[in-house]
């Protein structure tokens, strides 16, 4: 690319200088080399407004829920299942009013918030070195790696019976089940991400004076970020889902009222309703923080590389 020869040619970069150390030229210069290259790549778009957006965005998939509550509906009608094996909307709708005046929907809804979004945070940040480590040290990843993938398929509720053992019945148990859910979600999709950076960026950040630690987290990290997202994305997914199995699972103690503990507790009191209620209100809450933290860097990664598909030259 001409962009890297000018780099590599520039009396910057071989200055002697350039290696000298944080505060020289060649960090500088590695800076805009994590920030420039993406700037290479990016088109001008069609900015849509902002309302353009939301309804891009929003409206399909209200509609198509609207047309699947409108379909059960007919069916509850027509067909006349018995309400306490086939309730209706109306019915599931009474049980979120009741859950709501209780109360219970809310303490259930920022207890699971509050506990999957802190377990997510605490895997991010031990997920994150994990990834660089097994990305960077090749002996490591050929240890390592094949236990993360196993640990990554191994479904998260099996990890329930022992946490309790280990830990009783305290938040530590739910927390323990969601990192291991979470982590190796995260630590491989940085692995994959990486190992899609092309090799040049390394060798234009070597030249550049860039130590190893520095090339990891100013060059490799940075061209990564679409895989990484990607882990984020399915380390929440893993880390909410292995929340409600441990919820479900581990009830009593000092572990508080979550969704999935609502969930069974409906079970047990044989409330189909309910339980279908809770159930739309675990998968509201899925979808919502996917659509108001995950979707928006997206776009914006996107956007910044030259790949949204509203982007044309």
């Amino acid at each position: 690319m001409p962009h890297d020869t000018r780099l590599l040619n520039s009396p910057t970069a071989n200055s002697p200088a350039a290696g000298a150390g944080h505060d020289g030229p060649g960090h500088d210069e590695l800076r805009r080399l994590e920030s420039g290259l993406d700037a290479l790549q990016t088109v001008p778009l069609t900015e849509k407004g902002p309302w353009r957006r939301a309804l891009g965005g929003v409206l399909p998939p209200v509609l198509l829920l609207a047309a699947l509550v409108v379909a059960w509906q007919f069916y509850t009608v027509i067909a006349q299942p018995r309400p306490d094996l086939a309730p209706g909307p109306v019915d599931v709708a009474a049980s979120l009013i009741e859950l709501w005046n209780d109360g219970r929907l809310q303490q259930a809804v920022l207890t699971s918030l509050g506990r999957g979004g802190a377990g997510f945070l605490i895997a991010v940040a031990i997920g994150t070195p994990l990834g660089l480590l097994l990305a960077e040290w090749r002996l490591l990843r050929r240890a390592l790696g094949p236990l993360l993938s196993g640990l990554q398929v191994l479904p998260s509720v099996a990890w329930v019976p022992a946490a309790i053992i280990w830990f009783g019945f305290t938040d530590a148990t739910v927390f323990f089940v969601v990192l291991m859910g979470a982590v190796p979600s995260i630590a491989n999709g940085l692995v994959s991400g990486i190992d899609q950076v092309p090799p040049q960026l390394r060798k234009v950040g070597t030249v550049l004076g860039a130590s190893r630690s520095q090339l990891a987290t100013l060059v490799v990290l940075p061209a990564a970020l679409p895989g990484y997202l990607s882990g984020l994305k399915q380390g929440w997914a893993f880390a909410w889902r292995s929340l409600m199995a441990a919820e479900i699972i581990a009830m009593g103690g000092s572990i508080g009222f979550g969704l999935g503990s609502m969930l069974q507790q409906s079970r047990d009191l044989a409330d189909l309703s309910a339980v279908l209620a809770t159930i739309l209100v675990i998968l509201a809450v899925g979808i919502l923080v996917e659509l108001s933290a995950f979707a928006p860097l997206e776009r914006r990664l996107l956007r910044r590389r030259g790949l949204s598909p509203g982007a044309h030259r």
